[in-house]
């Protein structure tokens, strides 16, 4: 597979994780060390930004020089709102990464496609690095491509419901089309869903509840990294192409019934 390269910065691991529900801060970041991994999503609400955001008991944690900090704007439920919280974390920590996550429904959780894609507009031109959350819509992903994000983050099912790979189809024709890294998002439960995620072509998976809620983070966090791993080992071995029908693996002549008469 080609290297992992979003706004630039080159990932060898391509494993993100979520911050949240995690039973304290200190297992999170046991989690993401054993993970591997090199970005992270932050929620802004969860950031104390009355003190310098490198004493924030989550952000402290977390090694800028290791890890990208993306803050997200979970909890907005317009384009004004999440612009509003992305400038905010630009003032208020200098972070120019944004997850863009527009959900105004509170009970499924689904993004709203027409604020995203008003608020990826103004957040590109203020110079964010801008990683949209969206349903597995290709239109609305090469929309977002072109204007100018730097990956797009079609969901596997609804967040939080480890029900993985639903929209299987959808992803496979975003994957198709991106000129930009697509990061598979929410929904993935197991290690299983995020190889197959990486199978089908997708550059990343981001994984949060699935490895904050087990009940040992930390060892799901690694099974997961071995998961994503092997399914990049494995396309870079050159897999041969499915077939429609049977391929024996052995010769279909010479058996010892053939050799009884002579």
């Amino acid at each position: 597979m080609n290297p992992l390269i979003i706004a630039g910065r080159t990932f060898h691991s391509r494993l993100f994780i979520g911050t949240g529900k995690f039973g304290s801060h200190a297992l999170m970041a046991q989690a993401i060390e054993a993970s591997g991994c090199e970005l992270v999503t932050v929620a802004l609400r969860r950031v104390d930004l009355d003190k310098n955001p490198e004493g924030d008991p989550l952000i402290s944690r977390l090694d800028p020089e290791k890890i990208v900090i993306v803050p997200n704007t979970s909890g907005a439920r317009t384009a004004e709102e999440a612009i509003r919280i992305a400038r905010l974390a630009r003032s208020a920590g200098g972070f120019d990464w944004i997850k863009l996550e527009l959900t105004p429904n509170l009970h499924h959780l689904l993004p709203d496609p027409i604020e995203t894609l008003k608020a990826a507009e103004v957040l590109v031109k203020e110079g964010f690095k801008v990683m949209p959350y969206i349903n597995a819509d290709p239109v609305l992903a090469k929309r977002l491509e072109e204007a100018g994000t730097v990956v797009v983050m079609p969901l596997a099912a609804p967040i939080g419901t480890n029900l993985g790979l639903r929209n299987r189809d959808m992803i496979e024709i975003i994957v198709a089309n991106a000129r930009v890294p697509v990061v598979v998002d929410a929904g993935l439960g197991m290690p299983s869903h995020a190889a197959a995620a990486i199978e089908l072509g997708a550059d990343c998976v981001l994984i949060n509840t699935a490895i904050a809620s087990a009940a040992d983070p930390v060892g799901m966090a690694k099974a997961f990294a071995k998961a994503v791993e092997a399914a990049e080992e494995g396309l870079t071995a050159g897999p041969r192409a499915a077939r429609p029908t049977a391929d024996a693996s052995s010769p279909l002549t010479g058996f010892l019934w053939e050799n009884k008469s002579r």
